[in-house]
């Protein structure tokens, strides 16, 4: 069994999932690769960017899957404790993305061992059975945006997801249009974040101002709380921004979709408080070079990387991606 599942980079749409809003992220051509020879009682994987393999026996008990040892096992065991498959294997987990960078290392892992495992569910399946899986693994209350970018992603194309029901429209990306990201030196791990305390913060406005998909800004803005105020604020206001921006790359306005961009970035930083000095830093850096159309962090934030649309002709520094294929398995 041979399975590969891309990153995604989010070109806008942060915190947006889990409230069950839009997003656009895109998959892109860095990807993990799982190789498995089916047999044995458990799943022994091995991986070349960590020293010490993963063993999950096939009866993992969910309880025990956050304690699992080395960490990175817990998002294998978490798929193997989702998907229950009859049989484990001994193989190996290669990758070009770059670990704790905010371009879902974490998921591409997930969907790839879930396709190693033999799980045949349809993307959105996929999506939800390994989102479950960090959710075992990690503690973190995640959306499922991540996991849903790697299993639906097409070449040349960010995808429109509407986290309320799930649908998934494809968007060309202009061909002078390119994506370039770069790490603002700052790990970022959910784990041990204020990701919770974020959505916990968005639930509590929505009780009092009805499901942050259907608010209006007005109603938001009567908010006497200032700290939910602002948070849900940054979820209308992106929601918003999200279509708008999908209109923009339709009608080849690259100057309109990086204004998005950069008006995403500030509401990250001002309204959600999710951004770092290194991050906006970074976003400048991009915005004064030639031919960048817009930058913004991408991502939950906390660190890791921003993201820059730009012209192919542009100098701009970083890793080039391309909006790849989804995950896809060869038995």
């Amino acid at each position: 069994m041979r399975a590969r599942a891309p990153g995604r980079v989010n070109l806008i749409g942060d915190h947006t999932d889990y409230t069950g809003g839009y997003a656009m992220p895109a998959a892109v051509d860095r990807e993990t690769v799982v190789e498995l020879d089916p047999e044995g009682a458990s799943v022994h994987l091995t991986s070349d960017c960590e020293p010490q393999p993963a063993t999950v026996p096939l009866d993992v008990a969910d309880g025990d899957v956050a304690g699992l040892q080395p960490p990175w096992a817990r998002y294998v065991g978490g798929v193997v404790a989702e998907v229950r498959p009859a049989l484990g294997g001994v193989g190996t987990v290669r990758t070009t993305l770059p670990v704790g960078a905010g371009l879902s290392s974490s998921a591409a892992l997930e969907v790839a061992v879930a396709l190693a495992l033999g799980f045949t569910g349809a993307p959105l399946e996929l999506a939800r059975a390994c989102q479950r899986a960090e959710h075992r693994a990690s503690g973190v209350p995640t959306g499922v945006m991540d996991q849903l970018a790697s299993a639906s992603g097409r070449a040349g194309h960010a995808l429109l997801i509407d986290c309320s029901s799930y649908a998934v429209t494809p968007v060309l990306l202009p061909e002078h249009a390119a994506l370039v990201v770069a790490h603002s030196g700052r790990p970022r791990t959910l784990v041990g974040s204020p990701y919770a305390e974020r959505r916990a913060q968005c639930e509590a406005a929505a009780a009092l101002v009805g499901p942050l998909r259907d608010a209006s800004l007005g109603g938001v803005n009567r908010l006497d709380d200032d700290l939910l105020r602002r948070r849900a604020r940054h979820v209308v206001t992106e929601n918003a921004r999200v279509l708008a921006f999908a209109d923009a790359l339709a009608g080849d306005d690259l100057a309109a979709a990086g204004r998005l961009m950069v008006e995403s970035h500030a509401s990250l930083r001002d309204d959600f408080e999710v951004s770092t000095p290194e991050l906006d830093g970074l976003v400048a850096r991009f915005l004064a070079a030639p031919g960048v159309y817009g930058a913004r962090l991408t991502g939950a934030g906390f660190g890791g990387c921003v993201v820059a649309l730009v012209d192919r002709s542009s100098p701009a520094e970083g890793w080039r991606l391309e909006a790849a294929d989804g995950a896809s398995v060869e038995r």
